[in-house]
C-alpha cells in the first residue's frame, strides 16, 4: 500500500519496540540468582506483549529454585562437609505493558520447570543424594514507573522515548504450587510463599540513539520468605534477604549490545527447628550479550558466577543462560502489514 505515492515503512525507531520489553531477559526475577538482567525495565509502547523462552544450566552448592539460597549444613539435617547441585531449568512466561493513569506499568508471569540433582558428603561418606523434576513455583510481577518519562501511548511517544533518570516500584510474588515431596530435602517447589519489593533505577548515559545507547542500572530489593512447615518433617524459617543488582550496558551496533552485571546478597539466614545456618554475604559478577534477530525476536547469552567461594561453607554458583524472546505490539504489526500490502 502507498500513501500519496510513497511506500509505507516501519519507522526505524519502532523496530525495537516489540522486543524491548524483554530485550535482555536472562530471566524475569531469576530463580537461580534472584537477579534481573540489564535493560529489563526499559519502557516500551503501552500494549506491548512478550513471551520469553529461557534455558539455564547451573551448578553450585545451593538449590537454584530457592532464591533464599539455603545451602551446606542448613540444607541437610545433621550437616555436611560439602554439597553439590546440578540443574537444567527451562522457563516460559508472558508479560504485558499498560498505562496506569499517566505512568507505564507492566505485569508478568514466569513458570519454571526442569530437573535438579544434589549430593552431600560428610567425612568422605555420602549423606544426601536426591533428584527432583517437574514444575516450580510460578512468579507474578507488577512494576510501575513513578519517576521518568510518561507512559508511551502512541507511536510519536515511542519515537521520542528516552529513559533519562527513571525510577520504578516493583513487587514479585511466588505461588507455592510447584511440585513438592515432603519426604526429601531437594525440591523444585518451595512449599512456602515468598516474594520481594524493589525499586528499579535507570540512568541514561549519553544520547539515546540505536547503536550508541548506554545505561547504568540499579535494583535494590528485599526478599521476604514464609515458613516451610513440612521440610522433611521440620519447619524451615528464613530471614529477609537484601539484594542489589547493578548493570552497565552499551550498544555495540543497532542490533547488538552487551552488559557487565554485578550482584550483592546479604541476609537470608535459614533456621530449621531452631538450628541456624549461615547468613549470606556474597557478590556475583556476570556478562550478558544480546542480539536482535528481527523486529520481533531477540536472543541473549549470559554467564554469572559467585565471587569468593573458595571455602565449602561459602555460597557457590555458576550459571549459563540462553534466552529467546518473541515480542509484538498491534501498532507495529499493523505498520508491517501495511508495508507488505501491494
Amino acid at each position: 500500500m502507498r500513501n500519496n505515492g510513497v511506500p509505507l515503512k516501519v519507522p526505524a525507531g519502532l523496530r525495537l519496540i516489540a522486543v524491548l520489553l524483554f530485550a535482555s531477559v536472562v530471566l524475569c526475577p531469576s530463580y537461580s540468582q534472584a537477579q534481573v538482567p540489564a535493560r529489563f525495565y526499559l519502557k516500551p509502547l503501552a500494549g506491548a506483549s512478550a513471551v520469553p523462552l529461557i534455558y539455564e544450566s547451573i551448578s553450585g552448592n545451593s538449590n537454584p529454585f530457592d532464591p533464599a539460597h539455603a545451602h551446606g549444613p542448613t540444607l541437610i539435617p545433621g550437616g555436611a562437609d560439602s554439597v553439590d547441585f546440578d540443574a537444567d531449568i527451562a522457563l516460559a512466561g508472558y508479560a504485558l505493558t499498560f498505562p496506569v493513569f499517566d505512568r507505564a506499568a507492566m505485569a508478568a508471569v514466569l513458570v519454571p520447570m526442569g530437573r535438579i540433582s544434589g549430593e552431600g558428603t560428610l567425612k568422605g561418606s555420602t549423606v544426601f543424594k536426591e533428584t527432583a523434576s517437574g514444575y516450580g513455583d510460578p512468579m507474578l510481577e507488577f512494576d510501575i514507573n513513578i519517576l521518568g518519562p510518561p507512559v508511551q501511548k502512541n507511536i510519536p511517544d515511542a519515537l521520542r522515548y528516552e529513559p533519562g533518570l527513571s525510577v520504578d516500584l516493583l513487587a514479585d510474588l511466588a505461588l507455592p504450587i510447584g511440585e513438592y515431596d515432603n519426604d526429601q530435602q531437594l525440591n523444585i517447589g518451595q512449599n512456602r510463599w515468598y516474594g520481594r519489593l524493589g525499586m528499579p533505577i535507570i540512568y541514561q548515559i549519553g544520547p539515546w540513539v540505536p547503536g550508541q545507547r548506554m545505561t547504568l542500572e540499579l535494583l535494590p530489593a528485599v526478599w521476604f520468605f514464609g515458613d516451610n512447615d513440612d521440610y522433611v518433617g521440620r519447619t524451615m524459617e528464613t530471614d529477609p534477604m537484601f539484594q542489589l543488582d547493578a548493570h552497565l550496558s552499551r550498544d555495540f551496533t543497532q542490533t547488538a549490545w552487551g552488559a557487565l552485571d554485578f550482584a550483592w546478597y546479604t541476609g537470608g539466614k535459614a533456621t530449621i527447628d531452631g538450628i541456624s545456618g549461615e547468613k549470606l554475604d556474597n557478590m556475583g559478577l556476570g556478562i550478558t550479550l544480546g542480539y536482535q534477530v528481527n523486529d520481533n525476536l531477540n536472543l541473549t547469552f549470559g554467564y554469572k558466577s559467585i565471587l569468593g567461594d573458595d571455602d565449602p561453607e561459602d555460597l557457590s554458583m555458576d550459571m549459563f543462560m540462553v534466552t529467546l524472546v518473541y515480542g509484538w505490539h498491534p501498532l507495529v504489526e499493523g505498520f508491517k502489514r501495511l508495508q507488505n500490502e501491494k
